[in-house]
């Protein structure tokens, strides 16, 4: 009987082992199992953490954008009218996107400048006298007649190397400084005023001042070239011309040598904005001949063109939201001039590509009652908001990108970011942005260019 006693001596042993195992493997289960049921209730608390956090964010950013996307709305409607002067003046389409833009780079670097001084208390949200305040408006000044200049030389530039029949250099010359001059004349007080009441009633101004002074340019900035090129008709190929085409280049050479010599913080501005201004005057120009190159197909479907300064223009504004939240998070310290993206910046991406899933399907609703209104021929509204929401949801990671990565690299080269980036960011994000405009009108309407 021994043997049998040891069988099952050793039957009981290996059963105490399986059940310890299975016993052991049930509580793993277990475990693991509460840990993967748990996954959505943690997801759904981190969710509705971001949401409370930045619902203030979201709210006031989406508010300024609506209201920004309206004056993109007017300034396409402006445009789609002006198929006429377009066709009269050839080449004058290469200069209205890298014009728009300007207007937002210069006053949009101002107003995140002007945020930047609110925050860190340099700046006093009282409109008096101050030598920052100063300094930042003659800056402004002389940086619109030194890149309306260049904008008009880059276009005409543009248009003779791709072969395009184009108006004269004097005549791109003063159409860009006139309007730079009408249009700079509105948005330089505005700019102030935005900025410093919005702070004063509790706004941020990184989530409500760029947006609305962008939106101000690409409003402003086309009624201003319709007013120069009434008057350039009314005055071309006489004396009065070439007298004005000598005159703005002479004050555009005065008035950067007066901006280096003079306050440290001008010449601070002048010396770290002109270059990033000189690119973005480039890439705003590409954008033009991405356009310009399009013309037929612009002109056969006018709510095109009521699209463009929608598209472009919330495009410019989101990376400008972008660009001056950075740049305020790495002044103030909450932000790392890290080259890779973590903490509050990857809260800021998250913000913006909320606001593009909501923002690009609606510009195409605009843009086609916009059409739909002024009784221009549209394509069909579904097809609109395709083109639009498909072209803004490729757009978006590149702005991510750029945005982060120009606030880090600058600030890591000792530059500031409000000089750099939002210039910088929104032209380059302007001919990506017609880029995949063009590319997906072609797609949608089954065009063969």
């Amino acid at each position: 009987m021994k043997w049998t006693e040891k069988l099952l001596k050793r039957i009981g042993e290996y059963t105490h082992i399986i059940l310890d195992w299975m016993v052991n493997l049930a509580v793993l289960v277990s475990k693991r199992s509460l840990k993967i049921l748990k996954i959505p209730f943690i997801i759904s608390g981190k969710v509705n953490n971001f949401f409370r956090d930045v619902s203030r964010v979201l709210g006031e950013t989406f508010t300024a954008l609506f209201i920004c996307a309206i004056g993109d709305l007017i300034a396409g409607i402006l445009l789609s009218g002006m198929t006429g002067t377009l066709e009269m003046l050839p080449g004058l389409l290469v200069l209205i996107p890298g014009a728009i833009g300007m207007r937002g780079n210069i006053f949009g670097a101002l107003g995140s400048r002007l945020g930047s001084n609110l925050h860190i208390g340099t700046l006093t949200p009282e409109l008096k006298r101050s030598p920052i305040l100063n300094q930042n408006i003659a800056s402004a000044m002389i940086l619109t007649i030194i890149m309306s200049i260049f904008l008009a030389f880059t276009a005409k530039a543009f248009c003779m190397l791709l072969g395009f029949n184009s108006i004269s250099l004097a005549e791109f010359t003063v159409i860009s400084v006139l309007g730079g001059i009408f249009s700079g004349a509105l948005l330089l007080p505005a700019t102030i005023l935005i900025s410093i009441k919005s702070y004063e009633n509790g706004w941020d101004p990184d989530n409500v001042t760029t947006p609305l002074i962008a939106a101000s340019g690409d409003l402003f900035t086309i009624p201003s070239i319709l007013l120069a090129v009434y008057i350039l008709l009314a005055i071309r190929n006489g004396y009065v011309e070439t007298v004005l085409f000598i005159l703005f280049i002479i004050i555009g050479i005065m008035g950067f040598v007066y901006g280096i010599k003079r306050g440290t913080h001008m010449k601070k501005i002048i010396i770290h904005s002109t270059p990033a201004l000189f690119l973005s005057s480039i890439f705003g120009t590409t954008a033009g001949t991405i356009l310009n190159g399009s013309f037929s197909t612009i002109l056969s479907n006018p709510s095109i063109l009521a699209l463009v300064p929608l598209f472009s223009g919330e495009s410019g504004d989101l990376v400008s939201i972008l660009g001056a939240r950075l740049s305020s998070g790495l002044h103030i310290g909450s932000i790392e001039s890290s080259l890779r993206p973590s903490g509050d910046a990857l809260r800021n991406f998250a913000i913006i590509i909320i606001l593009a899933v909501i923002i690009y399907p609606l510009i195409g609703v605009l843009a086609y009652l916009g059409s739909f209104i002024t009784g221009s021929e549209s394509i069909a509204l579904g097809k609109m908001i395709f083109i639009s929401t498909s072209a803004g949801l490729m757009l978006t990671p590149f702005m991510l990108l750029i945005a982060f990565y120009l606030n880090a690299i600058s600030y890591r080269r000792g530059l500031d970011p409000d000089n750099i980036v939002i210039p910088l960011s929104t032209s380059l994000t302007d001919p990506v942005a017609n880029t995949f405009l063009v590319m997906m009108v072609i797609f949608t309407l089954g065009i063969t260019l």
